[in-house]
């Protein structure tokens, strides 16, 4: 029991110095902030115009799809799969991860614990500002507030397994690197694939139910998708506690994956030959 506790405080730290280091960039997020109230506003005046053409076929009630959009923008950090740490492929890349494992730790525990913080810090930066504002604004851009207090516990509950996800997501991409010549490949591929899949371009009500139902089973709609429908409401009762539990089932198997090509790719690293 010691032990494990003499451990999580390891990695603690190393959340504590990301998480701190990572708020420093409050330029950047000022920027981003600006960015992602203009694609909100981008993404509800095209899905307006949907709406308008054919309100009854429209898959989702419009209040629903503004708090599902200015959601997604608010909280991008957390879910964004295109952002992965540079440092830690170039790491790979040029044979510094030597420095790393000569250290008493575990790197995939320690990547983690980074990856968790870099994307608690940028989105708590971002996301206060583009919610008050949402609340804020005329019908029908305006974002609703949640439904009752069952329904905002379980979308604190999803996000939480939405982020271990996505994170256990990217750590699989991580590790994959080790035995490739150049990560860009995996990168450019798992970001195309997880955007589409995870609702992040459209969201997965919009597409024909049977290709829908096949989508909501696969590891990318447990990032984005279940929380931001909980808290619009799109997903409500038992279907919410199902795709909870899909998601705690997908970062269980997402994270015992990754710690098992950790364990190969340390089995089998060369840094310069040796």
């Amino acid at each position: 029991m010691s032990r494990f506790i003499t451990q999580s405080k390891k990695y603690l730290s190393f959340f504590r110095l990301r998480f701190a280091m990572s708020l420093q960039y409050r330029t950047a997020a000022i920027a981003g902030i600006a960015t992602q109230f203009a694609w909100g506003f981008l993404e509800l005046c095209v899905f307006q115009a949907f709406h308008r053409t054919d309100p009854e076929a429209f898959p989702m009630e419009f209040h629903q799809l503004a708090s599902y959009i200015w959601l997604q923008q608010a909280f991008l950090a957390l879910f964004m799969t295109w952002f992965m740490e540079a440092e830690i492929f170039e790491s790979i890349m040029d044979g510094s991860i030597c420095y790393e494992l000569c250290r008493p730790i575990n790197i995939y525990h320690m990547w983690f614990a980074r990856s968790i913080a870099n994307r608690s810090s940028r989105a708590l930066l971002r996301c206060f500002p583009i919610l008050i504002a949402a609340f804020f604004l005329p019908a029908p851009y305006k974002m609703s507030p949640v439904s009752d207090f069952t329904t905002f516990l379980l979308f604190l509950i999803s996000m939480l397994l939405g982020l271990i996800v996505t994170v256990s997501l990217c750590m699989i991409i991580y590790m994959l690197s080790f035995f490739t010549v150049s990560p860009q490949g995996l990168k450019i591929l798992f970001a195309m694939t997880s955007e589409f899949f995870q609702g992040n371009v459209i969201p997965l009500p919009f597409f024909p139910s049977r290709l829908q139902k096949i989508m909501e089973l696969q590891p990318f709609a447990s990032m984005e998708n279940v929380p931001l429908r909980i808290y619009s409401g799109n997903i409500q009762g038992d279907q919410a506690l199902k795709a909870i539990l899909l998601q705690l089932f997908w970062a269980i198997v997402l994270t015992v994956i990754g710690r098992l090509i950790c364990r190969s790719a340390m089995a089998k690293i060369t840094v310069q030959g040796g």
